[in-house]
Formats: C-alpha cells, sequence, structure tokens
C-alpha cells in the first residue's frame, strides 16, 4: 500500500521535480518505507512506499529492463503469483518477487486490456513510452482513491490524496456549486466530482488514457457490476459455494511479507473473515476491537465470543464514550468536506491495529453486497405499498399525509410513519434518495443562502442516483438500491472512511467481501436469498451457521457510530454553536443564518435531534477553514 502522484507536461517546461517531491512528501503517511520518482519526456511519477511484499525488490517508480513501460502504482494485486506465471509462458523474466512488477510485465504484453485480468485493490499509473500514452486506472469497487485535474497552465495532475493536487501553483480552489449541494444530501461529494471545479475523482471500474503528444485524454469504463438473478441451484447449494467463495478470497489475501490481522467487532461480516482467516493460519490470528461504555456502540463482548472461539491473538481497547479530541483534525485527512461521524472510531480501531500489524482484513462491503442494511427492509416494505396504488393517487394521497404528519424522531424508523408517507409519494429512487439524505430537500432549501441557491440553479442531488439508476440494467427493486449504493455510498463514504483513517496510521486494509469475483457471483443470486423477509444477509448466514455462534448471525445489527447528539447538548454545546455560526460560514455567503441558528436551538432544547446535519455543518466548517 502506498501513495502515487504525478505531473504530465504536454508541452512548455518540464514537470518540477521540487514540485513533485512535495506532493509525495505530503503524503509520506501512505508509505512511510520509501520514496522514489522518475521524470522523462514530460512524465513525471512519484511513489511514497509501504512495504508489504517483496521488501527489498519492490522500490517505485518502477521500469521494465528495456525501459519502454513505467509505473507508480498504490494497492495489492492478490491474482500475482498465478499471471506471474503465465507471463513466464510468454517468455518475460522478472528480476523481484513485487506484485508491481507483474503488473508492469501485464501491461508490456496485454496493453490497457491488462487491468481486466488483474484482482485486487489498486490505483496506478503506466508511462507507455513507445506509444508516449499513460494510462491510469482505478480499481472495481473503488477500494483505492485516485484524483485527477487538467490544470489551467496545460499540465495534468494526479494523486491519491486531493492533498497533493493542491499544491500545484495553478490549482484552482473554487468550489463547485453542485458539490455543496450534493454533500449536504449525503454527507460526501459522490464520484466523479470533488469538491473543486473541474478536480476529479477517476471513478471505480474506469482508467484514462492519455496522448503525451496531443492531450487527449479518453475515460473509459472497463467494469461494472451486473445483478442478472441467473443463479438456478436452491439456497443449500448457494450457502455451500458462498462459503467456499469467501473463504478463497479471504485465503489469497493473506499474502504478505509483514504482520497481518483483522478488525473484530463482533458482527457478522468482521466475524466470518476471522473464522476464515483461522482456517488457513498456522499460527493464532491478531485480532483487535474497540468498545464503548455506552451500550448502544459497544459490542466488545461479541467480539470477544469470537476470539474465544477461534482462539485468536485478541488485543481490545476500550474508548471514553466521549473521546472527541479528533474532531477538530479530521479534515487534514479527508481533504474535502465529509461527515461521517464513525471516522472517529474507525481512525481508533486503525491506530490499534498498527501497534501490532501492517496489514488488516476487514468485513466492509458485506451490508451493500448481500443486503445487511436495515433501509433495505424499510425500503422494500415501501415497495410492497408502492406496488398497490398507481403513482398520481401515491403522490397526492401521502404527500398530504406526509406533509401533516408530526415528525417523531424517537420512534423506529420504520414506524416512523411520516417518513413512511414521504416515501410512499416518491418514485422508487427518490424515496430511497430521501431516505439516505441528511438534509432533506426541504431542509437544504431553508439551509442555502439565495445567493447559492441562484447558483445551483435548481439542481438537486437526486440527479447523482438518477444518472446510475439509468445503468442498472435491473428491474429489481433490491437489486436497484444496491447498485446505487455500490456506485455512491461505498466508494463515498465507507471505502474513503476507510482508506484515509488507515492511512493516516501507514496500515494498510485489505477487503475480502469487496472481491470482484465474488461480487459478481453474488450478483446472479435472487434477491430473496439475500434479503428474506426480516432477515438481511440471509443466505449469508446460513452459509456461516456452523462457523459461529447463533447469537452473532442473528442479533440485533448495530452501529459503529459516537453519541453526536448528548456530545452537541453538553460537551460539545458550545463548540457547535461557535463552529455552525463562525464568521468562516456566516462569510462564505453559502448559508442562512437564521436556520442555522434554529438547528442549534432545536437540537439543544431536545425539541429535534439534528446531530447528523450538525455534524455535516461541523466538518463543512472544518473543510473551509483548512482548504477553503
Amino acid at each position: 500500500m502506498c501513495g502515487i502522484a504525478g505531473i504530465l507536461s504536454f508541452s512548455g517546461p518540464s514537470p518540477s521535480k521540487t514540485l513533485l517531491t512535495q506532493m509525495t512528501d505530503i503524503i509520506e503517511h501512505r508509505g512511510p518505507d520509501g520514496s522514489g520518482d522518475y521524470i522523462k519526456d514530460g512524465v513525471a511519477f512519484g511513489h511514497r512506499r509501504l512495504s508489504i511484499i517483496d521488501l527489498v525488490g519492490g522500490h517505485q517508480p518502477m521500469s521494465t529492463t528495456d525501459d519502454r513501460v513505467t509505473i507508480t502504482y498504490n494497492g495489492e494485486i492478490y491474482n500475482f503469483p498465478e499471471l506471474r506465471e503465465e507471463l513466464k509462458t510468454l517468455g518475460y523474466q522478472f528480476n523481484t518477487s513485487s506484485d508491481t512488477e507483474v503488473i508492469l510485465q501485464a501491461y508490456h504484453a496485454w496493453g490497457p486490456k491488462s487491468v481486466e485480468r488483474i484482482r485486487g485493490m489498486f490505483a496506478y499509473a503506466i508511462y507507455d513510452k513507445a506509444k508516449n500514452e499513460v494510462f491510469i486506472t482505478r480499481d472495481r469497487l473503488g477500494i483505492k482513491p485516485l484524483f485527477y485535474a487538467k490544470l489551467s497552465d496545460g499540465q495534468f495532475v494526479f494523486a491519491s490524496e486531493l492533498k497533493s493536487l493542491a499544491l500545484h501553483p495553478s490549482f484552482n480552489k473554487s468550489l463547485r456549486k453542485k458539490s455543496i449541494e450534493e454533500y449536504f444530501a449525503l454527507g460526501y461529494v459522490p464520484e466523479p466530482h470533488t469538491i473543486y471545479e473541474n478536480v476529479y475523482k477517476l471513478e471505480p471500474g474506469h482508467s484514462l488514457l492519455i496522448n503525451m503528444n496531443s492531450g487527449h485524454i479518453e475515460n473509459s469504463q472497463y467494469w461494472n457490476i451486473r445483478f442478472n438473478d441467473s443463479y438456478k441451484g436452491s439456497i443449500k447449494d448457494a450457502a455451500i459455494e458462498l462459503a467456499s467463495r469467501v473463504e478463497e478470497a479471504v485465503k489469497i489475501r493473506m499474502r504478505a511479507d509483514v504482520p497481518l490481522g483483522a478488525f473484530l467487532s463482533g458482527g457478522v461480516d468482521s466475524s466470518a473473515v476471522v473464522a476464515n482467516m483461522a482456517k488457513n493460519s498456522e499460527d493464532a490470528v491478531n485480532t483487535c476491537s474497540i468498545g464503548f461504555d455506552d451500550p448502544r456502540f459497544n459490542e466488545a463482548d461479541y467480539a470477544t465470543q469470537v476470539a474465544e472461539q477461534y482462539k485468536t491473538n485478541h488485543q481490545l481497547k476500550m474508548v471514553d464514550p466521549n473521546d472527541y479530541s479528533l474532531v477538530d483534525g479530521l479534515m487534514d485527512y479527508y481533504d474535502e468536506p465529509y461527515a461521517d461521524s464513525s471516522a472517529l472510531p474507525t481512525f481508533r480501531v486503525c491506530e490499534l491495529a498498527r501497534t501490532r500489524v501492517t496489514v488488516a482484513l476487514s468485513g466492509d462491503g458485506g451490508d451493500e453486497h448481500l443486503g445487511g442494511y436495515r433501509r433495505y427492509k424499510l425500503h422494500m416494505f415501501e415497495e410492497k405499498l408502492r406496488s398497490i396504488f398507481p403513482a398520481a393517487i401515491r403522490k397526492a394521497l401521502f404527500g398530504f399525509l406526509g406533509a401533516i404528519y408530526p415528525k417523531a424522531d424517537w420512534a423506529p424508523r420504520i414506524f416512523r410513519a411520516k417518513t413512511t408517507f414521504q416515501g410512499l409519494a416518491r418514485t422508487d429512487v427518490e424515496s430511497y434518495f430521501h431516505g439516505v439524505s441528511i438534509f432533506k430537500p426541504e431542509m437544504r432549501q431553508m439551509l442555502f443562502s439565495d445567493t447559492l441557491k441562484a447558483d445551483l440553479q435548481d439542481y438537486n442531488a437526486l440527479e447523482v442516483f438518477n444518472r446510475h439508476a439509468k445503468d442498472a440494467d435491473t428491474d429489481d427493486p433490491l437489486s436497484l438500491i444496491q447498485y446505487l449504493d455500490i456506485k455512491t455510498y461505498l466508494p463515498g463514504d465507507i471505502l474513503t472512511k476507510v482508506d484515509r483513517a488507515s492511512m493516516a496510521y501507514s496500515l494498510e486494509v485489505r477487503v475480502p467481501l469487496l472481491d470482484h469475483e465474488l461480487v459478481e457471483w453474488i450478483a446472479t443470486l435472487p434477491s430473496d436469498f439475500k434479503l428474506r423477509g426480516t432477515e438481511g444477509k440471509y443466505i449469508f448466514k446460513k452459509s456461516l451457521e456452523d462457523q459461529l455462534p447463533h447469537d452473532i448471525l442473528y442479533r440485533q445489527k448495530m452501529g459503529f457510530g459516537v453519541p453526536l447528539a448528548n456530545w452537541f447538548r453538553n460537551e460539545l454545546k458550545d463548540k457547535i454553536k461557535q463552529t455552525i455560526l463562525s464568521d468562516t460560514m456566516l462569510d462564505s455567503g453559502y448559508f442562512n443564518k437564521d436556520y442555522l441558528e434554529r438547528l442549534i436551538k432545536d437540537h439543544q432544547s431536545g425539541r429535534r435531534d439534528y446531530s447528523a446535519p450538525l455534524w455535516t455543518l461541523m466538518m463543512f466548517q472544518q473543510f473551509l477553514t483548512r482548504h477553503g
């Protein structure tokens, strides 16, 4: 796992070595074990290395012996031994045992199509000197990040983090107004955009091919997930095959030349990963978890139960529920507004893991692909009701009821009639978008200033979901919202959170449940294998019944969160007010001061729970202060 950066100059002066060094030094946390650069013919590649495979021979940037192809690469390729053997049969020779050289030689042999043969998590750039082209690509699910921009001076820059790009003297820090709308709806800026105008994230499963002669950039998609319900076997057969596929995905991610372990929360996904690691390890698996005094967030006992069952080398650290010391520094790592408060405990568990291991396996991705989120159950319940009433009747009747019915923040969401009525009045995509939004559309209308609303010209972040829904190629309601999450929430929130938190501590996190071959197979399963009645991840739990206790598999899902509502009424009561009503926020010209004051007052009086909107505002203020 590493950090990469690059500068391409299509005409004019060559890229600056000093600037390239600055761009890699600022992301040293991603790769503290070494650095390197390559500057030739208008191409400048920089690299920071976290040594995982071939500790001695994997120095980057790396070139082929004929100096035709050069790479700077961030990630891990899990099928590199098999690819290396195939390339050897084609006459290729290897000077290292690193996966980097395998990617390099694969590109030499197969060109841009080589990415389709790679299994892993990655973002890399390759310069083909013979064709005078640069190929840049990102893994299928977006596990590893890649930012890029074509600047006003004609140069093109890319890097693992936005902070590297921002060092370029031609980088324009003008904010993209539509990204502000998207952020306050979703809590993150979804791909392909960033908070900055004309600065982009390379979308998962996409590649750029850049002609160094003309400066032409071709953006193409090499992979997409397709839900097709083509599996014809029984649930029992599917459970057996799923167990085998998960084991294989875990096993190939245990290849490392450094200490390796796993996060263990006590939930289904992390417990499944640990169970399969223990099955394939001669030594005790290193596991770690954090616990909280607040029982609403504490899963430590469940994690300990799994650790004892599999005799892992377990490390548990109890965290003060009022540990908000990281709050002020989050934007130093995220570089753009990001509002998932579970980033705080994620930082803590990464910090704990790094005391003993350099690589940790996690259970991320199981909820999206196997139907585990509670919101999926609510959406499917609403879908059944939507199917009963024609659209015109639904909009009129339930729109009226949703408007007049009082809001009940205290109730479980499936029993919140106002939310349900509002959902039934909308289309399926609109309903799902509304359900996951932090600031609902009517709240954003009150939040934003007249100036910002004029700049937005009625743009609604719902368009992000509508764009992806057109490409979903499925009529199944569960598959549709899974597809939407895979394109938005998974890379924009979950994987971003884990990447920045882990890399802050130079920790590599591997995600076997996001193995693309496993994901493709799961997408062939009928939806009722995943969500059956009110039981999410049904087939996954069935596949694990001989590996994990019933109370681990079938207990109520808990969140990995922090007590924001309490903080903003007590310990951070003054801070939240000072932050949101600061000169930075009010002078930005983006917000309606009266509504900001109302949010704070209603939350602190206990009248409403606005903890998530307040946190979202707080993180935006941090961004403006540091990067705006």
